[in-house]
């Protein structure tokens, strides 16, 4: 790579930037990493001030921030454009390419983010089988013995989007007593657990997502943001869901079609719904969705885990580090 002093345009200092004030420890952990190496300088600004500063920087962790043409266009000492996980959907990844930037997500089964995620959609459908609003409305009355809940043993799961997330549900799931469905657009064997026959009772691609709908008890997605998946969970897929199904959202928001979710509780054909991702973040607390008895919400926290955050910290700091001193990056999985 050449010289890091000649390379970065900045003296010996390589800077990263980390854009805006949400997932706060992303930033507190890699600066913690990174704290005994003076010539690595981590900075985090608002979301409207990044346009502004880009240029100053040779990395940008874009969390919640859209990188589009025009802000690549001035990160005019850009090496590296990357995510403190894997979803990329907010980046301009072909203006990236063209500006001779890299994109690069960490993969979340070498940080504890596929695990993290995992263990989040279990609590989510435990809580929306178990009622946990109503059991929080019962302890605050004095009640006891209310609601009766139900159980994952038993029941049928349908997995959309059998990746790294998708893969450590399932895992964890089965030993609950449950049937699992899965749709995946690939199904080789190399981007797969040696044991998946054992894992998933019926596979299937996105073709076949309506057919397992209708067989399932509970839907968890976990598939990437893509401009063909945006809003898949529409009214024509949650009306072949059985009636009393419950669903499951730890990947992203806008997959789901907020009218169609919105009616489908309100008539009762979805027994609940758990969210860790919203359609707009941070979604607002009067949403009307969420006056609803079954629906629990959580805030974008299914990776935020100690385990989870210090890897990717990691990952994130030895990227700087080795942009610093030229060598191999070995941490983060580029995409262009």
């Amino acid at each position: 790579m050449g010289d890091s002093n000649e390379r970065n345009g900045h003296g010996s200092l390589t800077r990263v930037l980390f854009c805006g004030p949400y997932w706060p420890a992303s930033t507190n952990y890699t600066k913690e990493y990174l704290q005994d190496y003076p010539f690595i300088q981590v900075d985090e600004v608002g979301l409207e001030q990044v346009p502004d500063v880009i240029h100053n920087y040779h990395i940008c962790v874009v969390k919640n921030r859209r990188i589009d043409s025009d802000i690549i266009a001035k990160a005019t000492q850009m090496k590296i454009i990357m995510q403190y996980g894997v979803g990329l959907e907010g980046v301009n990844v072909n203006a990236a390419t063209e500006h001779k930037i890299k994109v690069a997500r960490i993969p979340g089964s070498m940080t504890g983010n596929a695990v993290s995620c995992a263990e989040m959609a279990i609590y989510l459908t435990l809580g929306i089988l178990r009622k946990q609003k109503v059991m929080d409305t019962a302890v605050n009355r004095k009640d006891l013995g209310i609601p009766v809940g139900d159980t994952l043993f038993g029941k049928t799961v349908l997995i959309l989007g059998f990746g790294a997330i998708g893969v450590e549900v399932a895992k964890r799931l089965r030993p609950f007593g449950v049937k699992f469905f899965a749709t995946k657009r690939n199904w080789s064997l190399d981007t797969l657990p040696s044991d998946v026959d054992e894992l998933v009772d019926k596979k299937g691609g996105p073709e076949d997502m309506y057919e397992f709908a209708g067989e399932a008890n509970i839907v968890i997605t976990c598939m990437t943001l893509t401009n063909e998946t945006v809003g898949i969970v529409d009214h024509k897929f949650i009306s072949s869901m059985k009636k009393g199904s419950y669903l499951v959202n730890i990947a992203r928001g806008r997959l789901l079609d907020y009218k169609a979710v919105f009616d489908h509780l309100e008539s009762g054909h979805l027994a609940g719904l758990g969210i860790d991702v919203a359609w707009m973040e941070p979604f607002d607390p009067e949403d009307p969705v969420l006056k609803f008895p079954n629906v629990i919400i959580t805030p974008h926290v299914a990776g935020v885990t100690e385990y989870s955050y210090r890897t990717m910290a990691k990952s994130v700091g030895d990227t700087a580090l080795q942009l610093h001193s030229g060598q191999p990056f070995t941490e983060v999985e580029f995409v262009n």
